[in-house]
């Protein structure tokens, strides 16, 4: 059908949000009659678009190459997430900014200027900058747009050490419960801080992991028995559920007005939105139950990889942690 006969996103967005219908479902629709045409700017090139203004021509132009790369993937390199583009491009952004006043290329950056910036750095700011650096210069240096790679031997000798892990104030974890408000919210506060599920993992969560005859619940392939506090939030929800999308074919447990008319799972900012800016966010809440289970069962990294589903890196970790803690509780009681 000619392009001119059909609807563009941006149409549907001005006459939808007037009925507050979907605008993905009735776009998904149009699309499956070849009436569609998506005219949207995606949300991240449109954000990678604001940082190259900043940037010199030369550079911006660089940069894009190597983000594109990054994002889709390249001959001998496989895509990457979407999340670490927008980290290494957030390390980068503020160095290449400072640099693109002094330079109109990266083939201008020296051994020194890479240096010195590094050693301005500290922590995890420095990894990610090095990181990020490294990075975009062995792609200049294999597309050909610079002679030599500044960044070849930089290396970080800052202190990689894992961040302490401390449990969560009984205040902090009063007020991610008073921003449960709705039954889909406190469902997932429960998972988080009594199951220890990861947001991901909470929203994947199908209807089938659910076994409420053998009070059982399947997070991440691992089956743990299910709590009274998670049975009643579970029976809450499933009941909201089914009074509020009778005829829904969604098969995950958690879904919204968004998701209710397809099959997919919530987004992730649908899911942890009420909790986002509180001190206990969900993968806060989900540390502590970890780092609980280990204090009040001893730290064995055995029990956590059978009770939570931890690689052995993972529980060993939470293991010193939690003896770190006893071992300065007992020290303070003795002395």
């Amino acid at each position: 059908m000619p392009r001119g006969e059909a609807f563009c996103y941006s149409q549907l967005v001005d006459i939808l949000h007037r009925y507050g219908v979907s605008i993905d479902r009735v776009a998904e629709v149009l699309d499956r009659a070849d009436l569609f045409v998506d005219d949207r700017v995606p949300a991240f090139q449109h954000w990678l678009d604001g940082k190259l203004a900043e940037l010199a021509p030369g550079i911006a132009a660089d940069v894009h190459d190597w983000v594109r790369t990054l994002h889709h993937g390249g001959p001998r390199s496989l895509p990457r997430k979407m999340g670490t583009t927008r980290r290494y491009v957030r390390a980068v952004h503020p160095v290449l900014v400072d640099w693109s006043a002094r330079y109109a290329h990266l083939r201008e950056v020296t051994v020194a200027d890479v240096a010195a910036v590094i050693e301005a750095l500290q922590g995890h700011r420095r990894r990610q900058a090095v990181t990020g650096l490294r990075s975009l210069m062995r792609h200049c240096k294999k597309t050909g747009t610079i002679f030599a790679n500044p960044a070849a031997r930089l290396r970080d000798r800052s202190n990689r050490d894992d961040p302490v892990i401390l449990p969560l104030s009984p205040n902090e974890i009063d007020d991610a419960t008073q921003a449960a408000t709705t039954p889909a919210a406190r469902l997932t506060l429960a998972l988080a801080a009594v199951h220890a599920a990861r947001p991901d993992a909470i929203r994947k969560l199908r209807l089938d992991d659910v076994d409420l005859g053998n009070r059982q619940l399947t997070i991440a392939t691992v089956t743990r028995p299910m709590d009274q506090l998670t049975y009643r939030l579970l029976l809450d929800w499933l009941t909201y559920r089914r009074d509020r999308w009778p005829h829904t074919a969604n098969p995950h447990l958690i879904i919204n007005k968004q998701t209710a008319n397809t099959t997919r799972p919530v987004s992730d900012n649908a899911l942890t939105g009420p909790f986002r800016r509180r001190a206990a966010t969900l993968e806060a809440l989900r540390v502590d139950r970890q780092l609980d289970e280990a204090l009040t069962h001893g730290p064995d990294p055995l029990h956590l990889a059978a009770v939570f589903g931890l690689d052995e890196t993972t529980a060993i970790r939470y293991s010193a942690a939690a003896r770190n803690l006893l071992h300065s509780a007992h020290h303070d009681t003795v002395g």
